[in-house]
């Protein structure tokens, strides 16, 4: 196993970040530092960053998902923990890490944040407040159905544009100078770890208009309806790999094979109580 680091906070010069979301407590779970919010309390945060004025204006706030995929990933790939320590906010959507907060953190975390769930969460609250989301991932096919399904769920929502993520060079600039224009309230970017962590690192300075962007995974894929989710006995038990690896055996078995247990080993000896809610 990779020897233990002596600083597992996030390591960036970000003074917009850290004051925009200093009133956030933070336990360092499996070496991230991750919200103390539950679902409605993130969606809360969210919304707050937007409405009824922008708090953040010279860039967008940042939030993405941490799991027990991601915590091995970043324990072994520099450049992976360099991109998810750069987030202004980093939410657990595992409900192992909760699980473990729960054991030996002096602030636990209160539930698993699923981005699936948030995303209607946060619909039903813009959906009132008049806010905006664009929908950038997955391939054509799987964006618009997505699009399509949250419309029909959700009438009075506005979304101002949406695109699959299948884009470079040019085109792919381009596509962010245009949702730049539409200046969205939410941005919700599916092109999974850590390409989408890596698209908030090189186009953030071309998305100041742009209020928070929220990284998603796989979000559209459940938005279309082509992947359903776990039953809620296998969300609440930890167990939502097991579903996906039942679903997606010959992409999954070996990345869970390797990183599920390197995963518990973080978990047990890189969790901790937090010195300060500001690290």
């Amino acid at each position: 196993m990779p020897s233990e680091r002596p600083n597992t906070h996030e390591r960036r010069a970000n003074p917009l970040g850290r004051a925009a979301t200093a009133s956030v407590a933070r336990e360092t779970v499996g070496g991230l530092r991750l919200a103390v919010l539950d679902l409605e309390q993130t969606a809360d945060f969210m919304i707050d960053m937007v409405f009824p004025r922008r708090r953040v204006i010279s860039r967008p706030l940042y939030l993405t998902s941490a799991n027990g995929e991601v915590l091995s990933r970043c324990s072994t790939e520099p450049m992976t923990d360099k991109l998810f320590r750069s987030a202004d906010l980093i939410n657990a959507d595992g409900q192992p890490l909760v699980m473990m907060s729960k054991l030996r953190s002096q602030k636990p975390l209160p539930e698993r944040v699923a981005t699936t769930d948030l995303f209607h969460i946060v619909a039903r609250k813009a959906q009132d407040l008049g806010l905006t989301f664009y929908l950038f991932g997955a391939d054509e096919a799987e964006n618009e159905a997505a699009v399509t399904n949250v419309r029909r769920i959700y009438p009075k929502l506005k979304i101002v544009g949406h695109s699959h993520g299948y884009l470079r060079g040019d085109a792919l600039r381009a596509k962010v100078d245009e949702i730049n224009a539409l200046a969205p309230d939410f941005l919700w970017v599916a092109l999974g770890v850590p390409y989408e962590q890596a698209f908030v690192e090189e186009f953030m300075p071309r998305l100041a208009n742009v209020g928070v962007i929220k990284t998603s995974g796989g979000l559209f894929n459940f938005l279309s309806g082509s992947r359903p989710r776990a039953p809620n006995w296998m969300q609440s038990l930890g167990l939502e790999w097991a579903w996906r690896l039942w679903l997606e055996p010959r992409r999954l078995f070996w990345r869970y094979l390797t990183t599920n247990p390197h995963a518990l080993y973080l978990l047990f000896n890189r969790t901790r109580a937090s010195q300060s809610k500001r690290d």
